[in-house]
């Protein structure tokens, strides 16, 4: 009668996360009260849930911490330095005699940026200068918002910083060459899919009305050697060529991109812009921090709360990897507004039940439920840089997620199957 009791409780506080993450409530209070709830639903020794659950998980933390850092603080290097800016004016000026391909350059322009860029900080600084000149050369609203959303979304894929995040879910998966498979792979077929997106739209884009953000008109343009466009992924190919570790991969692309473009010709100049690039990088990814590191705390909490569970969520789940696949598939959509396929939303609680049954390997699993919060991260309205986006472009919500869900969707089928055959 306990263990019944025990899982009414679990499944009812799974069930009122899931909502109160759909409505939008504070992941972070969300983690943490989960946390304390499923501690004592589980009835965890206090010694032990002081130990295992809110400070080892935390303290275990802090080198995936350390790569989110960096990366966000490369993200605003690459802004900040002008060189994101300079790679993104070149489209430009394709767009006066070719606004289709000029988007489709912006597009992979964007998904080149964050192969190692990462946070919110770094996307509103890059879209604040790539949504100008879509503007300008025609690009409607509802398709500019959708390609810089997919975009980001595809090099996610492959961005180390973000794949160390989810990798908390799933303690087997390492990064390396049979996750970098699946990666490359996904971000290909995204990028096919965001591309088609833009050809299906080419007339509204050619037929659009080119209009002025006044705002941006006064940017200081910087301009910079040809040759620093390699540098947003040259930490990516130093983590998969060279073995580098993200830290290092990451810092020694810092140091060449301040050294490429005049930031190091004076000590003071050279810590004046370490400093205000490092303080914004850091700022701007603060409340992720500490969400993630809440998180962890409710990863743990799972994993004791349900070890009695085992049993019981076998003899559920589909023992076969394609009808997951296939259910997964059809469900997908399920990861909108932080619901139970979004790692970063009740997708948590998910990923503890699968992993927990030790009925399938690691790497499936990572992709099984990655590639759906995927589908969030480049087309959800809770997605921060998304939501900015559409405020930026005074789109309405609405308009946005009717725009981008049909070609996401399209993208998650295929990465689903991807993930079938790679992981």
């Amino acid at each position: 009668m306990g263990s019944i009791i025990t899982g009414l409780l679990l499944a009812l506080t799974f069930i009122i996360f899931v909502v109160y993450a759909m409505k939008g409530g504070n992941l972070t209070v969300g983690f943490f009260v989960m946390a304390v709830l499923w501690t004592i639903i589980g009835l965890v020794p206090f010694n032990v849930a002081v130990k295992e659950i809110f400070t080892e998980p935390v303290l275990n933390y802090g080198k995936t911490a350390s790569y989110i850092i960096f990366g966000s603080w490369f993200g605003r290097v690459l802004v900040d330095t002008g060189i994101a800016g300079s790679i993104s004016r070149r489209t430009e000026k394709v767009g006066k005699k070719s606004p289709v391909l000029a988007t489709v350059l912006i597009a992979l322009v964007i998904a080149l940026i964050f192969t190692s860029s990462y946070g919110v900080g770094s996307a509103i600084a890059v879209g604040v200068i790539l949504f100008p000149i879509m503007f300008s050369i025609g690009v409607p609203k509802n398709i500019a918002v959708s390609v810089f959303t997919l975009s980001i979304g595809a090099a996610m894929y492959v961005n180390n910083v973000l794949f160390v995040q989810f990798q908390v879910f799933f303690p087997k998966v390492a990064w390396g060459a049979h996750y970098q498979r699946f990666g490359f792979v996904a971000m290909a077929v995204q990028m096919v899919i965001v591309i088609l997106f833009i050809l299906f739209n080419a007339k509204k884009i050619r037929n659009g009305k080119p209009f002025i953000v006044e705002s941006e008109t006064v940017e200081e343009v910087r301009e910079v050697a040809v040759w620093t466009y390699i540098l947003p992924v040259l930490p990516v190919a130093l983590s998969i060529f060279a073995k580098w570790d993200a830290v290092p991969a990451l810092l020694i692309s810092i140091i060449i991109a301040f050294l490429a473009t005049g930031n190091m010709k004076t000590y003071k100049g050279f810590v004046n812009m370490m400093n205000e690039t490092a303080k914004h990088a850091i700022s701007d990814i603060a409340g992720l921090l500490i969400m993630l590191f809440v998180l962890t705390m409710f990863q743990s909490a799972a994993v004791h709360a349900m070890s009695g569970f085992t049993s019981v969520f076998q003899s559920i789940i589909p023992d076969s990897k394609l009808v997951l696949v296939i259910i997964i598939l059809i469900i997908a959509p399920l990861a909108y507004f932080r619901g139970p396929l979004m790692l970063y939303g009740a997708g948590a609680a998910t990923a503890a039940i699968l992993v927990g049954t030790g009925m399938f390997n690691q790497y499936f699993l990572y992709g099984l439920l990655v590639v759906p919060s995927m589908m969030g991260v480049s087309a959800d309205i809770t997605q921060s840089w998304n939501l900015w986006a559409v405020q930026y472009s005074e789109l309405d919500t609405k308009t946005f997620l009717l725009t981008g869900l049909p070609w996401a969707w399209l993208a998650t089928a295929f990465n689903l199957v991807a993930a079938y055959i790679l992981l």
